[in-house]
């Protein structure tokens, strides 16, 4: 394909803008004719499953409109994607379900710490635009791995890419299918396992039909669809709460109320009581494991005559069965109650350190802690920078622009479009929170609001709220709120229409499955396209690729729903190890690649190979089943932390190492073929 001139460039970017705006006003109006069923008393099951069909057909017809077998089309899109539309796709490539849903979550919780997720993302793309996206696109194929085999040399190079993008896009795309799949059973009432696989059938008609070329136009789509839902959250809650329309100055006016609340809960009795409670059950689990074997069969016996003596006594009949649905779960064998203990101790231990900043503020913390709370936000903060610039499925977005330069505005329109979201998160956080503390916190437990109860029936580790000291009224200490829960229930929070449920539950699948279709493509094409030998030069001549990459795409497709549908306990640890597995591997490769002719494939891949390896060693200690699994040790045992950093930013320690190793490797290696130093120079050369 010829490159586009820049007539026709303005004329296809108007034709672009046409279409979309017309998309957004049908999107507009099918959310107004929602609203007027509400009024007009229709069950919120229909409104649900109109949210969730008429979005997942919109994305499904323009799959099958840009359907395409032609490699380049496949591959990049026919590298034609303006660079404001690219930046809409790259948005909503990045802004996955943890992004969407957590971020106001996470400031809601954690505080100012919460900002290092903020700085970091966005930090990303300033590296991405600066050291990485105008050469990707200057170098002018297909994927990453193209780009290290071209420059580095070699079959090894592209194996041991092709493994790191496997390790950094996976669990990632599980992450993406698990998300939708308990969106969908909350906005419908269907099972997990059949919203699984209706998401896994959207996603599939875009990726299996179109490759990159619908990808990217389905992704445009969900970007408006998410931010719609996202702003017209923050901005009614704004509205109610305030009558601002802007929601940062809302969050300013209502924060004097909440500092003010914080404060009696700093001095409420009940509090500190609860936060002891915490404390302590915490301790009996830890006293639990260590007893094992024999603390084992002592609370098993303990229980089975707590039950005898109970039925004797002629207890009410709901505390019998409350102990008898304690025996039925009790654990079957010695290592099944270690493991369920540990959750335990951990899950008490997180809700007492919830009541610590109102308890014990941070200047109050002693100077270890206070060291650990700086030295693990910059770890996190640099992670996250270092990863979000190395992940494979932003990578790719880079090579869709018609020109270099256009490389480079893109990435601009990206941090563009993620800040009209993450600029309204901490808005969005204080507004919920004061919503929290007026209408929840205090109140008896006979006036809950019923969203309460319907979430913690859905699922305990969204939200529990049980009267620990049987007063019958709601303490801080006895509600525990997931992160999630604050832009998933939001609209329920503040007391808003159901259509506003379903439209923030319509946001969150589109910021899933945006980034679910770029992981799957990234994941199909690493196995057949980069692990081929014979390149990619010689792939573009032939379509029998692009129909490998799409049987392959079958394949990872159902792998991962089926892991997804197996709700694995740890997918958050494997969601942030994608970030420390990118910042270790593909961020140092990249950046020495273009910055340092020296560099050669035997630095690129030791390099590489050690800034896993260091990455996943420091995750293996620091994470209790993988350490059983990998060294033996006890999931019991004390875990110790290499200068107090937490295992979400294990990439800080993989990434200078692998940056050293380059280094000094390349230095004690012979140089670079001419040739390869000549393409350095070349993809260097001003445009």
């Amino acid at each position: 394909m010829s490159r586009p001139t820049p007539a026709s460039m303005q004329q296809w970017q108007a034709t672009l803008a046409r279409r979309y705006i017309l998309f957004g006003f049908g999107f507009c109006v099918l959310i107004g004719l929602l609203a007027t069923l509400e009024v007009f008393a229709v069950g919120h099951d229909w409104i649900g499953y109109i949210f969730l069909f008429s979005t997942v057909v919109m994305y499904a017809a323009i799959g099958i409109f840009c359907r395409t077998s032609d490699p380049l089309e496949y591959y990049v899109a026919g590298r034609r994607v303006p660079a404001v539309f690219n930046g809409m796709a790259t948005a909503a490539d990045w802004m996955s379900v943890a992004s969407f849903i957590g971020v106001a979550g996470t400031l809601y919780l954690a505080g100012f710490d919460a900002l290092a997720f903020i700085l970091g993302w966005t930090g990303g793309y300033v590296l991405l635009a600066l050291l990485i996206a105008p050469y990707l696109r200057r170098f002018g194929r297909y994927t990453v791995t193209d780009f290290l085999a071209a420059r580095y040399g070699g079959y090894s190079i592209r194996v041991i890419a092709v493994g790191c993008t496997l390790a950094c896009s996976f669990s990632y795309l599980v992450a993406q299918i698990y998300g939708v799949g308990l969106i969908t059973t909350r906005l419908t009432g269907l099972s997990f396992e059949l919203g699984v696989f209706i998401a896994l059938g959207s996603m599939l008609v875009c990726s299996f039909l179109g490759g990159m070329r619908a990808v990217t136009w389905t992704q445009v789509a969900q970007y408006i669809i998410l931010v719609i839902a996202y702003l017209l959250l923050v901005i009614w809650l704004s509205v109610s709460q305030t009558g601002k329309v802007l929601p940062q100055l809302a969050a300013g006016e209502v924060l004097p109320q909440v500092s003010e609340r914080q404060a009696q809960i700093a001095s409420d009795p009940a509090e500190i009581e609860l936060r002891e409670h915490w404390l302590r059950q915490s301790e009996l689990k830890q006293l639990h494991i260590n007893g094992l074997p024999l603390s084992w069969q002592t609370e098993r016996d303990l229980l089975r005559s707590r039950l005898i003596a109970a039925r004797q006594a002629q207890t009410s009949s709901t505390e019998v069965r409350q102990l008898e649905r304690e025996l039925a779960r009790y654990p079957e064998s010695e290592d099944l109650a270690r493991e369920r203990w540990a959750i335990e101790r951990d899950v008490y231990r997180a809700r007492a350190q919830t009541l610590e900043p109102f308890l014990k503020p941070p200047d109050g913390l002693d100077e270890q802690a206070r060291r650990d709370r700086q030295i693990n936000f910059f770890a996190l903060l640099v992670c996250l920078m270092l990863g979000t610039a190395g992940l494979p499925h932003i990578l790719m977005r880079s090579l869709t622009t018609p020109t270099v330069s256009a490389a480079r505005h893109s990435v601009f329109w990206s941090l563009f479009f993620i800040l009209a979201l993450y600029l309204m998160a901490p808005a969005l956080a204080v507004l919920v929170k004061n919503e929290i503390y007026q209408n929840v916190v205090g109140l008896s437990f006979d006036e809950l609001p019923d969203w309460v109860s319907s979430w913690a029936a859905m699922d305990r580790s969204l939200v529990d709220l049980r009267d620990v000291n049987g007063d019958g009224i709601v303490q801080l200490g006895e509600l525990f709120l997931g992160s999630d829960m604050v832009v998933l229930a939001g609209p329920e929070i503040g007391g808003l229409p159901f259509v506003m449920t379903g439209l923030i539950a319509a946001g969150a699948m589109a910021a899933a499955l945006s980034t679910a279709d770029g992981l799957l493509l990234t994941l199909s094409n690493a196995l057949s396209h980069d692990i081929s030998k014979r390149g990619a030069v010689d792939q573009a001549r032939s379509h029998r690729p692009v129909i490998l990459s799409k049987v392959l795409l079958l394949f990872v497709a159902f792998l991962a729903a089926w892991v997804a549908t197996r709700t694995p306990a740890d997918i958050i640890f494997m969601v942030t190890a994608a970030f420390s597995f990118a910042a270790a591997s593909f961020f140092p490769a990249l950046v020495l690649g273009v910055f340092w002719q020296r560099t050669n494939r035997w630095g690129a891949m030791a390099g590489m190979v050690c800034g896993v390896a260091i990455t996943g060693h420091y995750m293996a200690l620091t994470q209790p089943w993988l350490r059983e699994v990998v060294f033996g040790v006890s999931r019991s045992a004390p875990i110790e932390l290499w200068w107090g950093v937490q295992p979400i930013a294990a990439g800080i320690f993989g990434a200078p190492v692998a940056f050293a190793v380059m280094i000094v490797v390349s230095a004690l290696t012979p140089k670079p073929e001419s040739s390869t130093r000549a393409l350095v120079a070349g993809l260097r050369q001003a445009q």
